[in-house]
């Protein structure tokens, strides 16, 4: 990415990590996974705990993921709809969604889970229903496309929520490209859009939280 600013201190971050009780053999296995391919961007435990907190706070029970990578994020948001909940993953990956049924099966969630292969955002709007919160964590140049076309399948009393929205601090800084100015865009749109209550907040590489109000 652009920016190489550490959002939160290296310090900070391995002490909350410490704090937070372990999971299960199976996320950490997905860490060691992202770690062996190079730092695949997953969100890791911090943006992990949140995100099931996000969920659990307005009793989600379907979740949209636009852009899942190998299934992280997928992993806490099962763990907050519960047993008859459903998270829709979708990843233009097939290897990548192949691990995901794996990993989540072997959690234990394989009947909350549904896996769609190909663009995320055109997947979404063939979607039918409504969602109690999506979120986004795909190229960031489609952010605001995402947003565009996700924002109407979520309830009012739902949530957006958007990874990466700092971009370790290209975004406060003199860069332009394809990325960090859909970034910029996404948070313009999120921050002056009166149909939603959003916020920042600056972990890991930040996170927007959108409440939609109408």
């Amino acid at each position: 990415m652009p920016g190489d600013l550490e959002i939160v201190a290296p310090l900070i971050e391995d002490y909350l990590t410490r704090t937070y009780p372990p999971t299960d053999k199976i996320e950490e296995e997905m860490r060691a996974l992202a770690a062996e391919r190079g730092a695949f961007p997953i969100v890791g435990p911090l943006v992990g705990r949140l995100l099931e907190l996000s969920a659990r706070s307005i009793g989600a029970k379907r979740v949209l993921e636009v852009g899942s990578g190998f299934g992280y994020s997928a992993y806490w948001f099962s763990r907050a709809v519960g047993p008859q909940g459903k998270v829709i993953l979708t990843e233009y990956d097939k290897a990548n969604a192949d691990r995901a049924k794996d990993f989540l099966g072997r959690a234990g969630f394989g009947e909350r889970i549904e896996i769609h292969v190909g663009d995320g955002v055109e997947i979404a709007t063939q979607l039918s229903g409504s969602f109690d919160v999506a979120f986004f964590d795909l190229d960031k140049a489609r952010y605001a496309l995402a947003l565009q076309r996700v924002l109407p399948l979520v309830r009012v009393g739902g949530l957006l929520l958007a990874d990466n929205v700092l971009w370790g601090g290209a975004v406060a800084r003199e860069i332009r490209d394809e990325s960090t100015d859909g970034l910029r865009e996404y948070t313009r749109r999120v921050m002056n859009d009166s149909a939603l209550y959003s916020m920042i907040v600056p972990i890991r590489d930040g996170v927007a939280i959108s409440l939609k109000l109408a």
